[in-house]
């Protein structure tokens, strides 16, 4: 196929280029920002998709017709590129007005397409790169072999692998999130929580309706915090989508979290029940590798001040670990001390251990972070082993003290 002559200038493929994709960036921001440094998609299909694009802007036109071609024919679910492989026939006999100017379904659906686009184009155009880490990953555990984060902002979900307490990110996918928005408050709401949540099952498709496509990971929404806080709601996923669907638009489902079904099977088998930690936030921070290790270690003064005042008998000493605003069941601050203080009474030692740490900050609380732990306590009274997470909070005098505290 050849393009008529005035589809060969720069103009015309500029504007081209910021037509198909109905970006928010003026000028030439989208040529520039797939000038070669975005980061190659994990799905295969949405790079073939970004590599079109890059041939229009290169006045390869007719390789960008033939490899959308390509794609629609061995992905006939995948409506955004229809939509492009449509745009780009009617381009050969008149200039383009905007993204979608071939849609002949309902204007809502075009809509839906282009927000499908500019989420995905958008990662491309402003990747992080690989040697930054979401600052919500502060410390991994060694049975945290997988982390899901899942940007509601940017309709992104990433997949790291932990490599010796190193979190590497392996895959990033487009995501589609709640319809009403990010930080779910009560049922029904449509929205998505924030925060930090862990896997709590994997459910077989063969069991579920169509809607949830190829299975779904449980997880433990409302946590322990939203409970706090009175959260209401259940039912939070991360699943497919229906099977005659290739992908949904950025914000569709009643709170879960949703990917391409091709996708969900490519994690079926990495992600771990009661393990994985699965973590939802609306915006990420992303920070390089040293300023992680300087908050790590900060943080892990902070732990260790907890585990040897524990260790000292003082139950004032222990105390000072914790919010005046902490709860231990029915017992608020101050009873909860009295109650410590006749425990230690009868103890001639106390011994504190802690394995398996992990630490995220938590999305949407800057001064809240989640502590989980394998606690190893032993005294002349009691030894137990026990897995504990905490809630740390940080105070208007700087000192990170514990909010919230259980078993898990």
């Amino acid at each position: 196929m050849v393009f008529p002559y005035y589809f060969q200038s720069r103009a015309a493929r500029a504007a081209l280029c910021v037509a198909l994709f109905s970006l928010a960036w003026a000028g030439g921001g989208v040529a520039a920002g797939l000038n070669g440094h975005a980061v190659v998609p994990t799905s295969q299909d949405e790079a073939r998709l970004v590599a079109a694009l890059q041939a229009v802007r290169s006045n390869r036109l007719d390789e960008a017709l033939n490899t959308v071609e390509s794609l629609i024919k061995e992905n006939p679910k995948f409506r955004l590129a229809q939509l492009v492989y449509g745009d780009l026939l009617l381009a050969k006999a008149q200039p383009l007005a905007r993204f979608g100017s071939i849609g002949a379904g309902p204007d809502e659906r075009i809509q839906d397409l282009r927000a499908e686009a500019r989420a995905r184009i958008s990662h491309h155009l402003k990747h992080p790169g690989k040697d930054l880490v979401p600052s919500v990953l502060l410390e991994l555990s060694s049975d945290q072999s997988r982390i899901v984060v899942a940007d509601v902002a940017t309709s992104r979900l990433y997949l790291f692998d932990n490599r010796n307490g190193r979190p590497e990110l392996v895959a990033d996918y487009y995501m589609t999130s709640g319809r009403g928005g990010a930080l779910k408050q009560r049922e029904g709401d449509l929205k998505t929580p924030l925060g930090v949540y862990f896997v709590t099952d994997r459910l077989d498709p063969l069991v579920l309706p169509d809607l949830y496509g190829a299975g779904a990971f449980p997880v433990n929404y409302p946590n322990e915090w939203d409970q706090r806080l009175g959260r209401t709601g259940h039912g939070i996923w991360l699943h497919g989508v229906p099977s005659a669907t290739y992908s949904r638009p950025p914000l569709a489902t009643e709170g879960c979290l949703a990917v391409p079904n091709q996708d969900l099977q490519a994690m079926w088998d990495l992600l771990e029940k009661g393990r994985t930690p699965v973590i939802m936030a609306n915006g990420l921070e992303w920070i390089s590798r040293e300023q992680m290790r300087e908050r790590r270690v900060s943080f892990r003064a902070a732990l260790e001040r907890w585990r040897t005042d524990g260790e000292s008998r003082d139950p004032q000493r222990y105390a000072r670990n914790y919010s005046k605003g902490f709860r231990n069941g029915s017992r608020d601050y101050k009873a909860w001390v009295e109650h410590k203080r006749r425990l230690n009474a009868a103890k001639r030692y106390i011994r504190v251990g802690v394995e398996g740490l992990s630490v995220f900050d938590y999305p949407g609380e800057p001064d809240i972070r989640v502590v989980t732990f394998q606690q190893d306590y032993r005294s002349n009274t009691l030894n137990s082993r026990i897995r504990k997470r905490q809630y740390w909070q940080r105070e208007a005098d700087g000192q990170w003290r514990i909010l919230l505290e259980g078993r898990v």
